[in-house]
């Protein structure tokens, strides 16, 4: 959870909201008052909507539903880290309102968890993407995408990589985090050695946006508009139903770019204004705390978007859902009818050789990949 700067020299680095400009304080009572209102409203809609979308994501992988592509894996790894990061919120809510008031290792814990948390979901869509577009590779040049226990163990290792990964840039927080009393009110918050505060917070800073927004965002792109290039070339496929497909890549790319795009460039700001001390005007100062306070509110929001743009209308799981459905039904002792499992979007790609089609040969391979 993000925390607020103050003073210009090094111990600011370590304090909340009162920030001094050449010898005159800043008082950003306002900024805590706005964040009181603000943050508890955004936190509590995001937690119901989030909790409800990621913990059906969970429940239909959980009810032994075979997890046939890394896609579904990273889904499921997904909904989990999703759900984790909102499990936390109610703890800064209720810090934004009183002050945090559960010591200093739940401080820690939670700010472990909600850095870990949304640095894995960031990793985790850069993964999806990257599975897309070794899907369409393999599809197009013949090759089979085969899921046997060797392959979800790779599967296995890939998610366990980037967990890990994800705790790296987490531990700094489990570290550094602490309760400081501040302006009548205990706060959890990074408390750095003098010696190293300025430059330790400004590496972290860039370090989050390089590994968080940066390169998830340059591989999402480079894959998808690999992916959407195969899409639009696919032999045998209406054309609406290559626009449906197209429109799913573009809504995941810009709904990423969208929600956190505005906060990684706030994050870049401040971290050149602890390299370079850029703000000197008091108010300039609050509107970039309260810029920080929306900003990461919004971030969140993906967190609550994530099931809709790779779930629902996304991979296999439309067809898990209608299974599960079916088979509750079953045992409620009812007969659904027929329902079409069939995924959301799936494109068959046509890998037959040239030869074979200037000779009229009916024999071609043809696989599918879905969206």
């Amino acid at each position: 959870m993000e925390d607020f700067y103050d003073d210009n020299d090094d111990s600011s680095f370590n304090d909340s909201y009162d920030y001094s400009f050449e010898h005159s304080i800043c008082d950003k009572e306002a900024v805590r008052h706005f964040g009181s209102v603000f943050l508890p409203i955004i936190y509590a809609v995001a937690l119901v909507v989030g909790l409800a979308g990621n913990a059906l994501v969970v429940a239909v992988y959980a009810s032994k539903v075979r997890l046939r592509t890394l896609t579904d894996m990273c889904i499921l790894n997904l909904a989990v880290s999703d759900l984790l990061l909102l499990f936390t919120l109610p703890f800064w809510a209720a810090d934004a309102v009183h002050g945090w008031r559960l010591g200093s290792s739940a401080c820690k814990v939670t700010s472990f968890l909600y850095s870990t948390n949304f640095g894995c979901g960031m990793l985790l869509l850069a993964c999806i993407s990257v599975d897309r577009y070794r899907a369409v590779a393999h599809n197009a040049s013949g090759r089979s995408g085969g899921s046997g226990p060797r392959t979800r163990k790779q599967w296995l290792l890939v998610c366990v990589a980037i967990w890990a990964a994800a705790g790296f840039l987490g531990l700094p927080d489990l570290v550094f985090s602490t309760v400081k009393h501040s302006h009548h009110r205990l706060a959890c918050t990074a408390v750095y050695p003098h010696s190293m505060a300025r430059p330790a917070k400004a590496a972290l800073e860039l370090l989050e946006v390089t590994l968080r927004f940066l390169l998830p965002f340059l591989v999402m792109v480079v894959c998808y508009s690999w992916v959407g290039r195969a899409l639009s070339r696919a032999v045998g496929v209406r054309r609406d139903r290559k626009w449906r497909a197209l429109r799913v890549l573009l809504a995941v790319v810009a709904v990423f770019l969208l929600t956190q795009l505005p906060y990684n460039v706030v994050k870049l700001v401040r971290a050149m204004d602890i390299i370079y001390m850029l703000v000197t005007d008091c108010e300039v100062s609050k509107g970039l705390d309260r810029a920080v306070q929306v900003t990461e509110s919004l971030a969140l929001a993906h967190a609550c978007i994530n099931p809709l743009l790779y779930a629902f209308i996304g991979s296999s799981f439309r067809g898990h859902v209608l299974k599960v459905a079916k088979h509750l039904g079953q045992r409620l002792g009812r007969h659904p009818r027929p329902v079409d499992e069939q995924p959301a979007v799936e494109i068959a790609l046509n890998t037959r050789t040239q030869m074979q089609s200037q000779s009229g040969s009916e024999d071609q391979d043809t696989s599918t990949f879905t969206i």
